[in-house]
Order: structure tokens, then C-alpha cells, then sequence
């Protein structure tokens, strides 16, 4: 399939599970992959370790993947944390600055970073990895809900903002992706219900394809029988 032939696609977070899942869906289409994450990756695809917390490394690495590749299409903020247990009263600064920092600093610090890229190209898709559980506060999930909030709030602003230059800001809501850390924190789960990797890849290429162009600021729900 050549469906992203000649499109250079930027996936944040590419060594986890969903990540890894993301890169071969664009992949087996065509695209020219570039990776970051904290951790290096040897995969036979473009890849720059970079911490997505903070601005200066991230504007570095998404500068070295523009002189390398040229463009980018397509960014797929798929890098992101969990943690729960404290009620709100309980967490810890380190807890909030985690869970803010992995999951709406670094969907920010890449906004500053690749918009004004695709700007200048005079186009580009965004899709960002919000959560369910960023719909509305869960005891003991008091700051990653609102980190995972956070995400469904930028994406519906950077929509609004870049819709008419051509660039299309979505993102998906998962319940709870089957990946070895999820099934060795809930061991006695129904697996089956669960949503793969693979089947999280499908919709985050579906709203990098053409055919999602109609779509701006989308929150879409992906939960599988969850």
C-alpha cells in the first residue's frame, strides 16, 4: 500500500507499544518515518532521542528531522504517561509534574515546534492521545484526567486556529490499550475487550489520510468493548 507514499510522518512516544504499532501502520503505507523518544531506537527508520518535556530538545529534534527529511506530513503525538492511586488532596508534585509533562507539555512544546513548519508547507495533519478518562474527573485519577483534559482542550484550539490553513488538529480517546504494561498491572482482565495497538494504529492513520480532511478537532472515543 502506498497510501502515505512520499509523506514524512513524525511519531513522538515510538518505542512503546502503541507507538511501535503507529510507525509500521505508516510504514507498510509508504511514509518516511521519523521517531522520538526518550530512549535511542534502531528500527532501520530515522530516529533522535529527545526529552518532549522541554522546549529546547524538542525544538532541536524536530529541527534535525526537517533538515533530514524536508517536511512533515504528518505528527502523531503518541508519547504519554499513567499513574493513579493518590486522591487529589494526596498528589504529589511529582505525580502532577509527570503526568502534565509527558502528557499535555509535550503535545505543546510539539505544537511550537512543527506548526510553524507546516505553516510554511501550507499543510499538515495533527493527531494527538487524549484518554476517556480526560472527559471527566475519577477518583484517584485527579491529575491524569487532567493532563489527559489538557489534551482534549489544545486539540479543540489548535483546530480552530489552523483549520483554514489547511491543517487538520484531531485526537482519540482510548479506554485501555492491550499492551504488556496494562496486562501485567491488571492480570485478571478481559484482555478481549481490549483495544490492540494495531487497531489504535488504523484510526490514528485514519485521521491522517485524506479522507479525514473534513474533520477538525475531533475527540474521538476508541474503547473497544471495554
Amino acid at each position: 500500500m502506498t497510501e502515505f507514499a512520499n509523506k514524512v510522518v513524525l511519531v513522538t512516544g515510538a518505542a512503546g507499544a502503541l507507538g511501535q504499532a503507529v510507525v509500521e501502520h505508516f510504514a507498510t503505507r509508504g511514509a518516511k518515518l521519523a521517531q522520538l523518544d526518550v530512549v535511542e531506537i534502531d528500527n532501520g527508520h530515522y530516529s533522535a532521542t529527545c526529552d518532549l518535556t522541554d522546549t529546547t530538545s524538542t525544538t532541536s529534534a524536530v529541527a534535525n528531522v526537517v533538515a533530514e527529511l524536508g517536511t512533515i506530513d504528518v505528527l502523531a503525538n503518541i508519547a504519554g504517561g499513567f499513574k493513579m492511586g493518590e486522591a487529589v488532596h494526596e498528589t504529589t508534585a511529582e505525580t502532577w509534574d509527570f503526568l502534565m509533562g509527558l502528557n499535555a507539555e509535550s503535545v505543546l512544546n510539539m505544537a511550537r515546534a512543527v506548526v510553524p513548519q507546516m505553516l510554511t508547507q501550507g499543510g499538515g495533519k495533527i493527531v494527538n492521545i487524549g484518554a476517556g478518562a480526560g472527559l471527566s474527573g475519577t477518583p484517584q485519577m485527579g491529575a491524569y484526567s487532567a493532563s489527559k483534559s489538557v489534551v482534549i482542550r489544545l486539540t479543540e484550539a489548535m483546530a480552530g486556529e489552523l483549520r483554514a490553513q489547511n491543517i487538520n488538529v484531531n485526537c482519540i480517546l482510548p479506554s485501555i490499550i492491550d499492551t504488556p504494561r496494562n496486562r501485567a498491572d491488571m492480570p485478571d482482565a478481559d484482555f478481549s475487550s481490549w483495544v490492540t495497538p494495531a487497531a489504535m494504529a488504523e484510526v490514528v492513520g485514519f485521521l491522517a489520510s485524506d479522507a479525514a480532511a473534513p474533520i477538525h478537532g475531533a475527540a474521538l472515543p476508541v474503547t473497544g468493548l471495554s
